[in-house]
């Protein structure tokens, strides 16, 4: 099997709901990421991409019909390189990697493009078609987060829970207090700005153009002035006398990121200098009640097909869906809070659904160089009862 490395990359600001990437399609941001991140590596012929491989857990607006594709064509790269969007919910942006490191493994590719994107801002509304002539019934969806089209049998196997009272679940079931939650809440939003005092985030980002002439260039999200005081007054979000609040869960948001995978031959090709190997990924499955807990079977059969333990991990980027579902997989992995999410998480800068596993992944990557440390794991909770892993090793 070859080698699969990660070469580098760049991120988009994450936006708010209704913020400033509002007014950009999601496939015309992908294509900016991607014309980007082609223009570091100009050593990298054109025609030399043989793949590009796009999560995005949307697919119902603007990123539908295979936007990865779409994205391609509209950051004028060459017609011959194909382009497939994929779609694990949550960890998209993860599994674009996790296929496009397959693909290299294989040998059959030498250089990809892959990361994620997602507007939940541009998620439009979706009408059913009648079943019946002449039907004057018919059901508006949101398409922004969460259940669409229903299906009656699946939700008489499994309550069709939204994602947080998911959260709810996990909390009750694993005994997470508002406290706990809250006090995580405020932690993450204080490493992410000491990381961004720390110049940390500058080398990941890139500024978009705007129609309006100026560009965004911070993360929108994150609420540099909060305390646990403010958490503590947020009513439940999601369930009555329950402690899910907005302040301990993630965005809703928008963003892209985009990253360079190559083999070892490609990497002596074209004289590049990766920032980490990927040693392998693993999924699995939980039951969707309690989705948060997904990282857990996923990592712990990631780290026993690679003959490792949690001890030999010196850094870990796990998605912060909810600081409830973050809690609970600290619990049950006994894992070192001082090695988890040390520059903040998606509770600070928000989780745009198909582009945050592929930011996890590049931050995770230019956290073991920043820190000269050794291997990383970027892991995600998924929708529906799922777990996605990966494991970095510096280079």
């Amino acid at each position: 099997m070859e080698g699969v490395y990660l070469a580098g990359g760049l991120r988009s600001p994450f936006g708010r709901y209704g913020g400033k990437l509002a007014t950009v399609r999601p496939d015309d941001l992908l294509a900016y990421l991607i014309r980007r991140v082609v223009e570091r590596f100009p050593q990298v012929p054109l025609d030399a991409y043989d793949d590009c491989f796009i999560g995005c857990a949307n697919q119902a607006g603007e990123d539908n019909r295979n936007v990865a594709r779409m994205a391609l064509l509209l950051a004028d790269m060459p017609v011959e390189v194909p382009g497939v969007t994929v779609n694990r919910l949550c960890a998209s942006g993860l599994e674009a990697i996790l296929q496009g490191a397959r693909a290299i493994a294989t040998g059959e590719a030498e250089v990809v493009l892959a990361g994620g994107v997602e507007s939940m801002t541009r998620a439009p509304f979706v009408l059913p078609k009648a079943e019946a002539p002449f039907s004057r019934q018919t059901e508006l969806y949101d398409t922004t987060l969460g259940w669409r089209f229903p299906n009656p049998r699946l939700a008489q196997k499994h309550p069709l829970y939204s994602m947080g009272e998911t959260a709810e679940n996990v909390a009750e079931k694993y005994h997470i207090s508002r406290t706990e939650q809250d006090e995580y809440a405020f932690r993450s939003q204080q490493r992410y700005q000491a990381a961004l005092r720390q110049g940390f985030y500058e080398e990941e980002i890139v500024p978009i153009p705007l129609p309006d002439g100026s560009f965004f260039a911070a993360d929108e999200h994150p609420r540099p002035d909060t305390t646990l005081e403010k958490l503590a007054q947020l009513k439940p979000a999601f369930r009555a006398g329950g402690t899910v609040t907005a302040g301990n869960s993630s965005g809703i948001n928008d963003g892209a990121a985009v990253l360079l995978l190559a083999s070892e031959k490609a990497l002596k090709k074209y004289g590049l200098t990766p920032l980490a190997q990927i040693r392998g990924g693993a999924t699995a499955g939980v039951d969707p009640a309690y989705m948060g807990i997904g990282p857990v079977p996923a990592t712990h059969k990631l780290l026993k097909r690679l003959g490792l333990s949690l001890a030999d991990i010196d850094l870990i980027e796990l998605n912060e869906a909810f600081a409830a579902q973050v809690l609970a997989c600290v619990k049950l992995m006994e894992l070192d809070e001082n090695r988890l999410n040390i520059h903040g998480g998606a509770i600070a800068m928000g989780h745009p659904l198909g582009a945050t596993g592929a930011r996890l992944a590049l931050t995770a990557a230019r956290s073991l160089h920043f820190y000269q440390k050794t291997r990383a794991l970027v892991t995600l909770c998924v929708g529906v009862g799922q777990g996605v892993s990966l494991l970095l090793e510096r280079t």
